[in-house]
């Protein structure tokens, strides 16, 4: 007899912004092979970190666990396309712990080691 495993990712919404209000996006996390949770994050209608007040240059993607405060995971590669004009940003990546929050801050620059104003945060899950 053979069992069938499925894992199933679960799928997290990020809440309204005050600071972008137009953005949207969603968090996807899903338990791996290898035991590790692959975290995949998909915005929409995230304004170019410039045109923030005081402007900024990048979006870093951070995450809490139950065991730390914020670490840093990578930055929001944000794309428009010949079609539409609409900013796009997406990162994959993954943890060996499962985030219980993510959130995405306007930086100055990619190595910050704790995080500025946030600009989208889901709640904890």
């Amino acid at each position: 007899m053979i069992f069938a495993i499925s894992s199933c990712a679960q799928k997290i919404r990020f809440n309204n912004s005050s600071v972008v209000p137009a953005a949207e996006g969603t968090v996807k996390i899903k338990k791996d092979n290898n035991k590790n949770y692959s975290i995949d994050i998909d915005v929409i209608h995230l304004a170019d970190p410039k045109r923030l007040s005081p402007s900024k240059e990048l979006y870093v993607v951070w995450m809490e666990t139950d065991n730390t405060m914020a670490k840093n995971i990578g930055l929001i590669k944000s794309s428009s396309s010949i079609l539409s004009s609409t900013l796009r940003g997406a990162i994959n990546t993954v943890s060996s712990v499962k985030p219980t929050k993510i959130f995405i801050t306007a930086e100055d620059n990619a190595d910050v080691q704790s995080p500025g104003e946030v600009i989208l945060t889901t709640s904890s899950f």
